[in-house]
């Protein structure tokens, strides 16, 4: 160490300090950099500490805490309220998102805004996209409930439900028994 400081020395003279001076003018001393930058994270870390800093809160800080955690759950307790509404009354439903459809499109925008904002995405994007979809689905909602009425004549415990109407055709071949080889072979084992 001292043979290089002593070349330094004779290439720059006795002003090493002269010569760092003029370097850190264009490099940035990287050692009293990392020392600002621990600096600076400790007055941070002290600023955050206090502020969160275990505080005798009011009743108004704490029902303004419970306000502010209940949009998420109640946003998605109610979506999936609507999955299970949709399944066990459909015409309630269906008269529901009629009524949607019918909301104008610039209270969507606004709520769409109110919704990002609070949220954090970008709800605007697929707006319209969900409202082609959602316009789609109310389209089909009177053939659903067709195919649900349809269904709900097919029960069992329908009166009339096996019954064949005025088709003799169908009304004969009910009546008929069809080819069962397992049942033929069986009785012919029996027989023989």
């Amino acid at each position: 160490m001292g043979m290089i400081t002593d070349i330094v020395n004779v290439i720059f003279g006795r002003s090493f300090n002269a010569l760092r001076n003029t370097v850190e003018v264009f490099r940035e001393n990287t050692e009293a950099g990392a020392q600002r930058g621990a600096n600076l994270q400790t007055r941070a870390m002290v600023q955050f500490a206090a502020e969160f800093a275990a505080r005798r809160r009011g009743l108004f800080d704490r029902l303004m805490d419970a306000i502010n955690r209940l949009p998420r759950p109640a946003l998605a307790l109610g979506t999936l309220g609507l999955f299970v509404s949709a399944m066990v009354d459909p015409p309630w439903f269906a008269a529901r998102m009629h009524g949607l459809a019918l909301v104008p499109e610039p209270l969507w925008w606004l709520l769409g805004v109110i919704v990002s904002f609070y949220f954090g995405a970008r709800y605007q994007v697929k707006h319209q996209a969900f409202q082609r979809d959602l316009a789609a689905s109310l389209a089909a909602a009177p053939q659903l409930m067709e195919n649900i009425a349809a269904l709900e004549g097919m029960r069992a415990g329908t009166p009339g439900a096996a019954d064949p109407g005025p088709d003799a055709q169908l009304a004969l071949s009910a009546t008929r028994p069809e080819a069962n080889p397992a049942l033929e072979d069986w009785r012919a084992g029996r027989t023989g």
